[in-house]
């Protein structure tokens, strides 16, 4: 596959929605220990949200499809996974606009504008033990590889993304609940680095798919 189009989107949606929704005690697991319990719970209520919205919107251009998850998120997400996953895909969406179809390029200086809502909206830098430290090296490494097409890149991505995961675990958290845990949550898993991992790895897999 040479574009990331619609039914990509869909794909990608749908994907992640079902991934979330089998692991939601897994990662709700992970946030009781350094948060407050609901991350795989609120996860698995906005995405699917966002897959019923989609499916209601029928065909649009990927900035529209953007725009309606990213939306539904903020609306039925709650605590700090809403604005961020929220953010994430309007930045999507703005960086996407009226296309039907994005190369890899395209791609890629949308999830790079993702990453730089999060960023914003959350003030988290690489090491704060938040889901930007599995989100930051993925989008680097689909950059890095976007010169092999946009399957290899974006397997590149999730292979970042689960590395990034693993690399902070034993870190103490600077960002977030978990920062009042200090050196208590070492060794603990972030959930947001996790269910970002599922992210990535869902949209590898919707774009194999083809």
């Amino acid at each position: 596959m040479s574009d990331f189009d619609g039914a990509a989107m869909s794909r990608f949606v749908s994907t992640f929605a079902d991934r979330l929704h089998e692991r939601r005690e897994e990662l709700t697991q992970l946030d009781s220990a350094v948060g407050d319990a609901d991350h795989g719970i609120n996860m698995d209520r906005g995405f699917s949200a966002a897959r019923a919205k989609l499916a209601e919107l029928g065909e649009a251009d990927l900035g529209t499809m953007a725009k309606t998850v990213g939306m539904t998120l903020i609306s039925t997400v709650g605590g700090a996974s809403g604005p961020l996953y929220g953010t994430f895909f309007l930045r999507l969406s703005t960086s996407l606009g009226e296309r039907d179809a994005a190369s890899t390029g395209e791609l890629g200086a949308a999830l790079r504008a993702a990453l730089d809502g999060v960023q914003q909206r959350g003030k988290a830098i690489a090491d704060d033990k938040t889901m930007v430290d599995a989100l930051l090296p993925a989008v680097e490494a689909f950059d890095a590889a976007s010169g092999d097409g946009i399957g290899p890149a974006l397997a590149a991505a999730a292979q970042a993304a689960a590395a990034g995961r693993e690399r902070i675990t034993p870190l103490v958290a600077r960002k977030g609940r978990a920062s009042y845990l200090g050196e208590r949550a070492m060794g603990h898993p972030d959930p947001g680095a996790t269910s970002t991992t599922i992210l990535f790895e869902s949209l590898r897999d919707a774009v194999a798919a083809d």
